[in-house]
């Protein structure tokens, strides 16, 4: 049967669903964005009409990127050994780890990207289980 993986994943957390034989094992990866990342105040243009805030909205998503590729780098490496991935979860953060599982040459072990809404940690299991069992 192999070891399969299910991820429900956001930007805040992924739960990563591991089924080994007849053994699950559930596993929360945490990212550091745990709370809206606020805009600092910046600096003004010294021209009128000038520019504002350029400066540290490019600060922000850089420190952003930084943030997210260390997350997706945890998650990476903690479904290193799986034969088969599911991904799933709302918003586009399942699609940017799918990119990133490219990048890092597992692409054929992922079996589905799927949308899903909030879910509890049973519920994600169950889910898990259903798509790999059936």
């Amino acid at each position: 049967m192999g070891r399969n993986v299910g991820i429900w994943i956001d930007h805040r957390q992924a739960v990563v669903v591991s089924l080994d034989g007849g053994t699950q094992r559930i596993r929360i990866i945490a990212s550091k964005l745990d709370r809206p990342m606020r805009s600092s105040r910046g600096s003004r243009s010294a021209t009128p009409y000038g520019p504002q805030d350029v400066r540290s909205e490019d600060r922000r998503q850089r420190k952003l990127a930084g943030y997210l590729a260390q997350y997706y780098d945890r998650i990476t490496s903690a479904v290193r050994g799986a034969d088969a991935i599911l991904l799933f979860g709302p918003g586009a953060a399942k699609r940017e780890l799918r990119t990133r599982l490219e990048h890092q040459r597992l692409s054929r072990r992922i079996v589905g990207v799927k949308p899903a809404d909030k879910m509890t940690r049973p519920q994600i299991a169950a889910r898990v289980r259903r798509h790999f069992l059936r």
